[in-house]
């Protein structure tokens, strides 16, 4: 097929179900502002009030601005003025509410990369609302689908009108200045996360009216609010609100990508969790959220997907960046720029080597700051934004030009910055790499905690260092324990009920002959797999249910709660629900009433509390396992269940249950005044066998002498307060208590323990005591710790 060959076949360029008409003013555009990009509606201007447009398109020959009425009908004016590869006019009569798109003009070559084909109704990239969704259709690819020549398809130019089939853009005003709103501002180390969907989080809710539910109206509402205030959670983390479209292959089944990780606008809110509209009003109800949110005292924490668009591989609809300039947005294979380089699985990776690309997501994450009143960001497969900044290729480069313009920008490096550390490419898996200001994902911590609990684990060298905030990954660097947001599960993956329900995945109603969705789930559905009637298994489950969710909400990091795992939401075993925009996947509010779930949300509730008031649970630097002073107690210390501290042997010995002591009197933080900051003691103690086992609980120099600890959580054990006299404490099989350490007398440290010392044990140079307080030992993949 030679270079540039079109399709002649098919409906001429700009005819649909409604004729082109003139809607609106047949006056041609005025040069108008290169600056800022998309429409912007501007009052008061000499000639009477209007609508700046400019698209940026450097490789363009022209760009039409499409203009749709009320019935549909499309009028077309050419922006003749450039400036600086932006192309732009100010039309006089434009208002809020007017339907638009880009109809780029430019050469058809993908042998090069080259994808202009002004058939295509275009989304401008800088919209701030979006009516309309993409219908699944051939005319909506700019190359022809169905070519006889499978081989060259993606080569031939489809000359139909995409109009009938892709969204528009829609103006809109916006003068809020936030004067009423008040950012709650929460510090990192106290930070509890908890990960919805904005959709199926009030879809069941009783409380909220049926015309709210599903909508960012009702996430507001006061009955849902109250819920995340009673959790005690700090921030919610949306799955993505941006604007998204559902591929091919699901509307071909009937389904939708109901997660919404395939972005089509950067700047709109979804406008399918609106209760107002699609015309404007999808904007005004997301700030008035995020108000009602932060009046609470909860932050929100956004899900963005900048590592790729919905536009998929070479076949997929252009809907936007690939109509406006292919090859400055995409990263095209040099050896075959007609393709996409896919680091995604996803088809296609945005090309963050290029300025206008970093513009395009700074200017997203500033709008969504400044604008929309956001907190922060977590940044979906973040690694894909962090490849080929330097000579190497398209390797991941922690000093990548991406990652450099949100450390520098004095708005971004300010809110909160969570990165999924990985991506599908080779030496795409980064945890533990990104740089300060970033915190990350922690999967690491995810399977170390699964596996503990389902007796996976032969020793506890891994579990050591997750609990106590996993200074192996982080704290190189100056990064603090607040780098690692750990959590068990994730929208991605079983719920938790699932987890401790079952050993395999059940994925067939997503229409994939399940073979979708993870194979290693490190789950285990202790003797039954799915629902059942059997009292003891059920019994089990929920106990492992509130092992799981108590380490989580006691380990050293910021913790990340699913949204229903507090609640027992089951999703029957589908471990990668994202394409089920119904029950499978919506909460079911009515498993409250049930006294197993009820107390599993009072515990969840319970042991965030407990964090909140005990900055020993939640501290901000990493531990020593030293005294700070002659005589004082170590910040942290490991004991195996005869009561003595852990050696070297001990972390490698087969073993189910250890303890640790975390001293609220060796704090390495100070209050505001500049004090010393002081707290209870605490130890914590985890049993993940399944027979009882007896626990000596430390005496001197961790406890006083012959003083009871006080029980403060028992996960085998509806009570708590239960005094333990000096000696030994029985913890029940697969359990977890938390027990309140009486305060010791003053006493010197042991001579290894004093800050300062470095006393290697004899065995020799790799028992070293590690400065996290845990002995030294290699990773699990054999690497010796840095």
């Amino acid at each position: 097929m030679a270079s540039g060959q079109e399709l002649e076949a098919g409906a001429r360029p700009g005819v649909g179900p409604h004729p082109a008409g003139p809607p609106h003013p047949a006056e041609p555009p005025r040069p108008g502002s290169w600056q800022p990009l998309g429409a912007r509606f501007r009052a008061g201007q000499p000639g009477g009030q209007g609508t700046n447009f400019a698209l940026w398109a450097a490789g363009a020959e022209a760009v039409d601005l499409c203009l749709f009425d009320e019935d549909g009908r499309e009028s077309r004016h050419r922006l003749t003025e450039q400036d600086f590869q932006v192309w732009h006019g100010f039309l006089p009569g434009v208002r809020p509410g007017t339907r638009y798109g880009f109809r780029v003009h430019g050469r058809w070559d993908p042998w090069t990369g080259a994808r202009w084909n002004p058939a295509k109704l275009l989304l401008d990239p800088y919209a701030r609302a979006v009516d309309g969704c993409y219908t699944s259709h051939d005319a909506a690819c700019a190359a022809v689908r169905n070519w006889p020549e499978a081989d060259v398809a993606d080569t031939v130019r489809d000359n139909r009108d995409s109009a009938p089939y892709v969204p528009r853009a829609v103006v809109v005003h916006d003068d809020d200045d936030w004067y009423d709103d008040h950012r709650p501002k929460t510090p990192w180390a106290e930070t509890v996360l908890y990960e919805l969907h904005v959709r199926g989080f009030t879809m069941r809710h009783p409380d909220v009216p049926p015309q709210l539910r599903g909508t960012y109206a009702g996430l507001a509402h006061p009955a849902v609010i109250a819920h995340l205030t009673r959790l005690g959670v700090t921030a919610v983390e949306l799955l993505p609100v941006h604007q998204h479209a559902s591929e091919d292959h699901l509307q071909a089944r009937g389904l939708v990508n109901y997660w919404g990780y395939n972005t089509v606008g950067y700047f709109a809110p979804h406008a399918g969790y609106s209760a107002s509209g699609s015309r404007g009003g999808q904007v005004g109800e997301f700030k008035q959220m995020v108000r009602a949110l932060h009046a609470a005292g909860i932050e929100v924490i956004l899900d963005v997907v900048f590592n790729h668009t919905a536009e998929g591989a070479e076949l997929g609809p252009t809907l936007s960046l690939r109509g406006i300039d292919n090859a400055a947005y995409y990263r095209l294979p040099p050896n075959r720029p007609r393709g996409y380089a896919d680091y995604t699985g996803c088809g296609n990776t945005l090309d963050t080597r290029r300025p206008q690309v970093i513009r395009l997501i700074t200017d997203s994450l500033r709008y969504w700051v400044a604008e929309m009143g956001v907190d922060g960001f977590r940044f979906d497969l973040a690694a894909a934004l962090a490849r080929g900044g330097g000579a190497g290729g398209d390797g991941v480069d922690m000093e990548h030009p991406f990652l450099a313009a949100v450390a520098q920008d004095p708005l971004l490096s300010r809110v909160k910055l969570i990165a999924e550390p990985w991506d599908v490419g080779p030496g795409g898996y980064q945890v533990g790499g990104f740089p300060p200001l970033w915190a990350e994902w922690n999967d690491r911590y995810r399977d170390t905690v699964r596996d503990f609990w389902r007796g996976a684990r032969p020793d506890v060298r891994e579990l050591g260092y997750r609990l106590s905030g996993s200074s192996d990954l982080y704290q190189r660097g100056g990064r603090r324990p607040y780098a690692s947001v750990n959590y068990v599960t994730a929208h991605d993956g079983f719920t938790l009920r699932d987890l401790v329900s079952y050993d395999r995945k059940h994925n067939g109603a997503n229409g994939e002959a399940n073979r979708d969705g993870t194979e290693d789930n490190r789950s285990w559905n202790h003797g039954a797999e799915g629902e059942t009637a059997d009292r003891e298994v059920n019994a089990l489950r929920l106990r492992q249910l509130r092992n799981l969710t108590a380490t989580l909400l006691l380990s050293a990091g910021v913790p990340m709660l699913t949204a229903g795992d507090e609640l027992g939401r089951t999703q029957g075993g589908n471990n990668n629900a994202y394409c089920q925009d119904n029950e499978i996947s919506w909460l079911d509010w009515s498993l409250l009433a049930e006294p197993g779930w009820r107390e599993l949300c009072e515990l969840t509730a319970r042991l965030v509390r407990l964090r909140r008031a005990h900055p020993v649970l939640r501290q901000r630097a990493f531990f020593s396992g030293r005294a700070a002073t002659p005589g004082g107690q170590p910040d942290l210390a490991w004991f195996t269940p005869l009561g003595k501290e852990m050696t070297e042997a001990d972390w490698f010995a087969p073993t189910s249950c250890l303890g640790m002591l975390l001293s609220g009197s060796a704090m390495s933080e100070r209050d505001d005044a500049g004090r010393p900051l002081r707290d209870d003691s605490f130890l914590l103690l985890l049993n993940a066998g399944p027979l009882a086992a007896s626990f000596t609980l430390p005496g001197e120099p961790w406890a006083a002498p012959e003083a009871p600890y006080e029980t403060v959580v028992d996960t085998a054990a509806a009570g708590t307060g239960e005094p333990y006299p000096h000696g030994a404490v029985v913890l029940g099989g697969r359990s977890l208590q938390l027990l309140r350490a009486p305060a010791p007398p003053f006493a010197p440290a042991p001579p290894d323990r004093v800050a300062g010392s470095r006393r290697v044990p004899p065995t020799g140079a790799k028992n070293r005591m590690r400065s996290d307080g845990l002995s030294a030992y290699p990773h699990r993949d054999g690497r010796e710790p840095t």
